[in-house]
């Protein structure tokens, strides 16, 4: 097995990008904050690690494969869920803890057992391989109680990273959205969560949902047969991860307030609403792991008016990691929003580009999601009027793969002009398809 093990965390740096000019009387600004972490196998790194005598940081991963009864058609899809778990067992580097569920209208421990975790090594990876082998399908869904459980299993062990992979193929039948939403609330910010949804008869929005609520990723698996590539992949990202639980900081001054705070690549999430209070006029935001990437944030701040000439700093923002023992570590790159008043009309009305463009990318995820939901509810006029806007949206912006997904949806009249007529016929996958990854973003063409 390849060791991913590094003797350092990544070093962090972060870049604003705003138009810092206000006309008088202005009170509204708009910057997008790069972070990028990097080098995490680099020595010398100006942040301390975080990881005792320079080990790489420790894992803990819980693979949940759906057992339910709709597994077994057609029969291949069981098999190809083995298959796919398996793949990802391959791909766990030696030393990780991990547990495989099986996921019904209850959750059961398949590997280990006992309320353990295994520790991976060609021996464990095997016998876990085996346990997969017994695997069958049969009984109802109930994906709380999955989270539950890998929430339990998870944080038995004293590791650094805590991460899920979640599969499904069907909706969450046999427990209440209150009971999947008092989960996802129990289990936020206790370990990360990819969701994957095999075949089309799962429910897009309850595995964005679950991907959304546990800073992991969704999407859609439509023919079972791709999902050990898929799982392979997911679980080389969960090994590069280096730091857990880094929060955005940011600090206001009195009179300012926080109007959003929002991811805008690679995807769009609002975390405005996950806020947790961080001493006077300062609040985190929380962002999951990191490995080695790169991350834009919009952050939308209300300034008290100023004179002309006048200049404020409108938000510092850094970048933190919570310690055992209450306190918090600096990751040691900062970002800093500022506001000038000018009478410069063409200073003060100029939209810096980074900000245009996620302005844009964002409106095309909510145009995508309001233009489905019309159509769905049959109102084919407003749903043609929202995914004309998409299309227009995404042929502006450069993003070619929402672009391709929404001609699966739509005939293209005319691109630029956002003229498109809905086709009579849609493949369910590619509905779902295109819903599933509707919050995927491009980056600022250069």
């Amino acid at each position: 097995m390849a060791n991913f093990a590094k003797s350092h965390v990544p070093q962090f740096s972060m870049d604003v990008y705003q138009n810092e000019y206000l006309p008088e009387g202005g009170r509204e600004v708009n910057a997008i904050v790069t972070v990028t972490s990097t080098g995490g196998g680099t020595v010398g790194s100006a942040v301390a690690p975080l990881y005792p005598r320079g080990r790489g940081p420790s894992a803990a991963v819980a693979l949940m494969v759906d057992c339910s009864g709709s597994m077994d058609y057609p029969p291949t899809k069981m098999r190809n869920a083995r298959d796919a778990t398996a793949a990802a067992i391959d791909t766990l580097r030696d030393g990780t803890h991990f547990a495989v569920i099986g996921g019904t209208h209850v959750a059961k421990e398949v590997y280990p057992g006992g309320g353990r975790l295994a520790v991976a090594d060609a021996g464990t990876r095997e016998q876990a391989k085996q346990a997969l082998r017994k695997l069958g399908a049969g009984g109802g869904t109930a994906i709380g109680t999955w989270l539950r459980l890998a929430d339990r299993l998870l944080n038995s062990a004293d590791v650094t990273i805590r991460h899920g992979i979640l599969l499904t193929d069907g909706r969450n039948e046999h427990e209440s959205p209150e009971d999947l939403r008092a989960a996802l609330e129990a289990c936020a910010g206790r370990f990360t969560c990819d969701a994957r949804g095999v075949g089309t008869d799962w429910e897009v929005k309850e595995v964005t949902g679950i991907a959304s609520a546990l800073l992991g990723t969704a999407d859609i698996v439509a023919d079972p047969a791709g999902l050990a590539a898929d799982f392979t992949r997911m679980m080389e990202t969960a090994m590069g991860k280096e730091v857990a639980d880094v929060s955005l900081r940011v600090w206001t001054p009195v009179g300012t307030t926080i109007r959003f705070v929002k991811q805008v690549a690679p995807t769009v999430e609002d975390l405005t609403a996950r806020r947790t209070e961080a001493g006077p006029r300062a609040g985190d935001y929380p962002t999951g792991s990191w490995g080695d990437e790169s991350r834009d944030y919009h952050l939308c701040v209300e300034v008290p008016a100023a004179g002309l000439g006048q200049e404020m700093l409108a938000a510092r923002v850094s970048l933190v990691v919570p310690q055992g023992d209450g306190s918090v570590q600096n990751l040691g790159a900062q970002g800093l929003v500022r506001a000038v008043w000018t009478d410069d009309m063409a200073a003060s009305t100029s939209i810096n580009p980074q900000v245009a463009h996620y302005t844009g990318q964002a409106e095309l995820a909510q145009a995508i999601k309001q233009g489905l939901d019309l159509r769905k509810a049959g109102d084919f006029d407003g749903a043609t009027a929202k995914l004309g806007r998409a299309v227009q949206l995404a042929n502006a912006s450069g993003n070619a793969d929402t672009a391709k997904l929404l001609a699966k949806v739509v005939d293209v009249v005319d691109a630029a002009t956002g003229t498109v007529r809905l086709k009579a016929k849609v493949a369910e996958a590619d509905e779902m398809t295109l819903e599933t990854r509707s919050t995927k973003t491009v980056r600022v063409k250069k």
